[in-house]
């Protein structure tokens, strides 16, 4: 996923076209959008989780950038997936990153906040390129699916993090075990983390999956 270090009035204007069909009624349509035809019938997510996950990226996006000291003195990324965020990143200082996780759980419909961003100096574009080619070298290899029946990779997130890759998604147990065992073979990877939430096979997710498989505790 790309760095939350875009252009504020590219972002701002994104909220304001956003917002006009919310007001409507017709979120779905126009947010989704046609890129997400192709997949919406194989997530386990429902269309409107789609919708409120793309609008809590960007309700995160725009917090950021109205709050100039945590920019200034951060470089961090939100990703959301069934209301469940994850922090990416580097702050200066613990102050900034916990504070910036505590304005994304008061946003609307978001469930845990995962903070992983890490304290110390940014990393390189050397280091972003190489974690960008990791991501995409791992959506192609859990393509595949090593035989598991109507596996779909498109109903896994992946994020890379200075060659840690954090995975989210609704999947079984034994989805979780093959696409993390694939990703960390993957050359530059450090470690991964599974932050996935569990369903049965051929049944759907409950309404509060149980917490994602982590390392870490939720703020």
């Amino acid at each position: 996923m790309p760095s939350i270090k875009a252009e504020p009035l590219l972002l701002s204007a994104l909220l304001l076209a956003g917002s006009l069909p919310l007001l409507g009624g017709c979120a779905p349509a126009v947010v989704v959008g046609t890129a997400y035809g192709a997949t919406v019938v194989h997530e386990r997510r429902s269309a409107q989780t789609i919708v409120d996950d793309e609008w809590i990226e960007l309700q995160g996006k725009t917090l950021y950038y109205q709050n100039r000291d945590i920019d200034r003195q951060s470089r961090m990324t939100i990703t959301s997936y069934n209301h469940v965020a994850l922090l990416t990143g580097q702050a200066d200082n613990a102050e900034v990153s916990q504070r910036y996780a505590q304005m994304i759980s008061q946003l609307p419909k978001v469930r845990k906040v995962y903070n992983e961003v890490s304290i110390g100096p940014r990393i390189s574009l050397a280091q972003e390129s190489t974690d960008a080619l990791i991501t995409s070298r791992a959506k192609i290899a859990i393509g595949g699916g090593r035989g598991i029946e109507d596996f779909d990779a498109t109903r896994i997130k992946v994020v890379t993090e200075d060659g840690v890759i954090y995975l989210m998604g609704l999947v079984t147990p034994e989805e979780a075990d093959v696409t993390a065992d694939v990703v960390r073979r993957l050359p530059g990877v450090k470690r991964v983390v599974k932050m996935f939430e569990y369903v049965q096979p051929k049944q759907q997710p409950r309404s509060v999956p149980s917490d994602p498989e982590r390392t870490s505790s939720p703020i």
